[in-house]
């Protein structure tokens, strides 16, 4: 079956992600194919037995894989400095918590 969405809709189909569909619970080259001719991604091919999801469901799984993601890089940052700052009060030098965590 193909893609209802197609590079030339009003969508915004940089939105159509993998990580979009794979958050929908759906597997990239088992469930579909994605595609971009230049003028965005969009869905080439729909394989699976389900329903494709319509552009609000892949637009709303973007925006929470995003902030899962965006989440999860800002946590490591968080537990990078709260290590740092651990070291540091053991006397540690910055050069020596350089040497040991690079």
């Amino acid at each position: 079956m193909q893609g209802a969405y197609s590079a030339d809709s009003n969508w915004e189909v940089n939105m159509i992600t993998t990580k979009s569909l794979q958050k929908l619970g759906f597997t990239p080259e088992v469930d579909f194919s994605l595609q971009d001719d230049g003028q965005g991604v969009y869905i080439k091919e729909w394989k699976s037995a389900s329903p494709q999801p319509s552009e609000a469901d892949i637009e709303a799984a973007h925006v929470l894989w995003q902030a899962e993601f965006d989440a999860e890089v800002a946590q490591k940052a968080a537990d990078k400095q709260s290590a740092h700052d651990k070291l540091s009060a053991l006397g540690l030098t910055d050069a020596e918590i350089e040497a040991i965590t690079a």
